[in-house]
């Protein structure tokens, strides 16, 4: 009898279904990564998130209003901020999370914000330079700069530049900034930065684009040295976001093929958000500015990502292109 019963196809599609389900949390478990685990208080700090209305932005300002920060969400789509800041509000209780407009495909705007942001705001403890875009295709910025790079880089890069005088005023501060593994394999081609002489390739430039804000992390940190201002970049895995519907686009089969995988394999933006949260927080990690971390946890960016000659390289070109006349 019991032999039937446990040869009964039933129980081993049970059996297998159990198995599959136990496979399928773990691996569920596994993609998730690390969380957070700091306690923290921001009362009385004041944090600036960049494409802070979706996604991993969005969940970075939500956390760091529950800690109490004034979190100031600045963002293109003023809009979609407008909802997500009343909804972040909402579901916090802190009032004090208001938004500015913000285009970094635009060096003008990114001046603009940063002169409103200095005459109205008495300090700046973390800035998330979190905003991006990938894989677009080549798309020339009002200032005659390929799109990925310009916001990718460029745009945070003055930025952070314009800011550097408050961050240095309401230290300790921290700068995080939002990179990707996409980074490993890149290069700078400095002859060649926005693809004017060679066949545009959306990946290639995403990659130069992420490798570059792993090397401005690191010079900044190394400029920054003994300031008080401290600066991390970080992977923060593969997200279930808006970021990737250019590839959607040029692929329309491919969201509809890859949509039940994505759910399986992809992080949510809260898990995404996490290692942005912990480089942004965390206590004690000033000994660690100018590293890169994934998961919450330190990891070593590819080789490129280490070359401190080409991190300086890339800075005074930089400063060129976005006119930053100033030595910092």
């Amino acid at each position: 009898m019991w032999d039937q019963v446990v040869s009964s196809p039933y129980v081993k599609y049970g059996a297998v279904l159990s198995l599959t389900a136990g496979c399928l949390i773990l691996v569920r478990k596994w993609i998730a990564g690390g969380t957070c685990k700091s306690k923290a208080r921001l009362d009385g700090k004041t944090a600036l998130i960049t494409g802070a209305n979706t996604g991993i932005g969005k969940e970075t300002a939500r956390d760091l209003a529950r800690r109490g920060a004034r979190v100031v969400m600045a963002c293109r789509d003023l809009t979609r901020a407008e909802n997500a800041a009343e909804e972040i509000q909402r579901t916090t209780g802190n009032g004090n999370v208001v938004i500015r407009h913000l285009n970094l495909a635009s060096l003008y705007s990114v001046r603009e914000f940063a002169k409103d942001f200095l005459a109205t705001e008495e300090r700046l403890d973390i800035l998330v330079n979190n905003a991006g875009v990938m894989m677009c295709p080549k798309w020339i910025t009002e200032d005659g700069y390929e799109t990925q790079l310009a916001v990718n880089h460029l745009g945070h890069f003055l930025l952070t530049n314009l800011l550097l005088d408050l961050l240095k005023s309401s230290t300790p501060s921290r700068v995080v900034t939002v990179s990707s593994i996409a980074h490993v394999g890149g290069k700078v081609d400095f002859d060649d930065m926005f693809f004017d002489k060679r066949p545009y390739n959306s990946l290639v430039s995403y990659k130069q684009s992420k490798l570059a804000n792993v090397l401005f992390s690191r010079e900044l940190a190394r400029r920054m040295r003994g300031t008080g201002v401290t600066s991390y970049s970080l992977h923060p895995g593969v997200i279930r976001t808006e970021l990737g519907r250019h590839v959607e686009s040029w692929h329309p089969l491919l969201k509809t093929v890859l949509s039940l995988p994505c759910i399986l394999l992809m992080k949510t933006p809260w898990q995404g958000a996490q290692t942005t949260i912990y480089c942004a927080v965390t206590e004690g990690l000033e000994s660690k500015s100018g590293c890169y971390f994934s998961d919450c946890v330190e990891r070593q960016p590819s080789p490129e990502g280490k070359d401190d000659e080409v991190a300086r390289r890339l800075w005074e070109e930089s400063a060129r292109l976005v006119g930053l006349t100033k030595e910092r």
